[in-house]
């Protein structure tokens, strides 16, 4: 059993994503194309922000994934602030094959100078080459089998599940490196770890869970006042404190003695914050990057 920490210190690496790392530094020149899934609710803090550097010189697609649960206004702001640094953007839905579509297109717009020097040389036949990265839970697996058709690429709901590479042929313009999602050993921004705990990308079993819903709680209170109070039926001008309290009430949630439920309650509001039942949310808004 890991030691639980609160989520003012998360610092989470399992040992074999540093040995991916390595493999990753080796195969980027074997790569065309960089394909990095975000998450779409906090585009930046889902990123590692080493991949920028491992891309350096190769083309660059961003996918803005589980674009279903994210802001739809914040989502077109994300896309135009990646198309402004130089990266290809598309949001999409891993789950749904149909937002896939929009891909193959944009595979192509990142890659044209690539494919032009290609026809100039001769080279008509050669697939384009894309490894795809992206942190632990961001939903890589489920997008390599949804865009392949075919179940080639271990898929789970649990961080980290991913742990070897291999080589995926879609057709003959496009081969995927599938590698290991990736999460950088030291969080250096606390506020990166909340927003990741939050959405599910670090295990819960390491996480203070109370702790964790009160964060949240704040800042859904900031960016989306009312979802609270218009979910559970609850007044949420209040402190988060109050506000779990109340949401425990709401759901019955009560220890012996007529005490409030504080676990429960927790893993009721993030349950209901991660699958969208309250709502589509951002919580990384783009204009608070300028």
């Amino acid at each position: 059993m890991q030691q639980e920490q609160t989520t003012s210190n998360i610092n989470w690496y399992p040992g074999h994503m540093t040995k991916a790392w390595r493999q990753m530094q080796e195969d980027i020149r074997l790569i065309d194309l960089v394909i990095e899934l975000v998450d779409a609710r906090i585009p930046l803090s889902s990123r590692n922000p080493d991949i920028d550097r491992l891309g350096q010189g190769k083309a660059r697609l961003v996918l803005l994934n589980k674009a279903d649960l994210a802001d739809e206004e914040q989502t077109e702001q994300w896309i135009s602030y990646f198309r402004a640094k130089g990266c290809q953007a598309v949001a999409v839905n891993s789950q749904n094959s149909g937002g896939l579509k929009r891909i193959n297109s944009a595979v192509q717009e990142a890659c044209r100078e690539k494919i032009e020097r290609n026809k100039r040389r001769g080279i008509l036949n050669r697939p384009l080459r894309a490894m795809v990265v992206g942190i632990p839970n961001v939903g890589k697996s489920t997008f390599i089998n949804a865009y392949a058709k075919r179940a080639c690429a271990k898929t789970g709901n649990q961080p980290g599940v991913t742990k070897g590479k291999q080589w995926i042929r879609l057709s003959n313009v496009l081969e995927l490196l599938d590698t290991p999602g990736i999460l950088w050993p030291k969080f250096e921004d606390q506020a990166v770890a909340v927003r990741l705990a939050l959405i599910g990308s670090i295990r819960d079993e390491i996480l203070n869970l109370n702790d964790l819903a009160i964060q949240g709680i704040r800042q859904m209170q900031t960016l989306y006042p009312g979802r609270i109070a218009k979910r559970y039926e609850i007044s949420e001008e209040q402190d988060a404190l109050a506000v779990l309290e109340g949401i425990a009430d709401s759901r019955k949630c009560r220890l012996k003695g007529d005490l409030p439920d504080y676990d429960k309650a927790s893993a009721i509001f993030l349950n209901d914050l991660r699958s969208g039942k309250l709502g589509r949310l951002t919580l990384e808004h783009c204009e608070q990057t300028a």
